[in-house]
């Protein structure tokens, strides 16, 4: 059984910065990678960013320049600054090692004035 606990977003105004947490634990064994995705209402879900074990990191063109995505052990996390409105979505961890593909319940993020 893998838990991954994603936690740190909120109501944010834009321009500002969140950072999201993600800790991932129990049976979970040589990672593979470690992603954030979010969902927008209405949208499809969307790779935002990913580390694989290496440590390379790839971005979604609407996020580069302004979110940073770094882990340590078995937890990865999200900076995200220079928000906006747009950026308002649920947020969700999926890291991949060597027995499956896992996914968080999601936290909230939201951009408004």
């Amino acid at each position: 059984q893998v838990q991954l606990v994603e936690s740190g977003g909120g109501l944010v105004q834009p321009g500002g910065s969140l950072r999201l947490s993600c800790a991932a634990s129990g049976s979970i064994f040589n990672i593979y990678s470690m992603d954030w995705y979010r969902q927008a209402p209405g949208k499809q879900r969307e790779l935002v960013a990913g580390i694989t074990s290496g440590g390379s990191t790839s971005y979604a063109d609407f996020v580069k320049g302004r979110f940073t995505i770094s882990r340590t052990g078995n937890r990865v996390y999200l900076q995200m600054n220079r928000l906006k409105v747009e950026d308002t979505a649920v947020f969700y961890c999926n890291v991949r090692d060597l027995n499956g593909n896992y996914w968080g319940q999601g936290t909230q993020v939201t951009v408004s004035s």
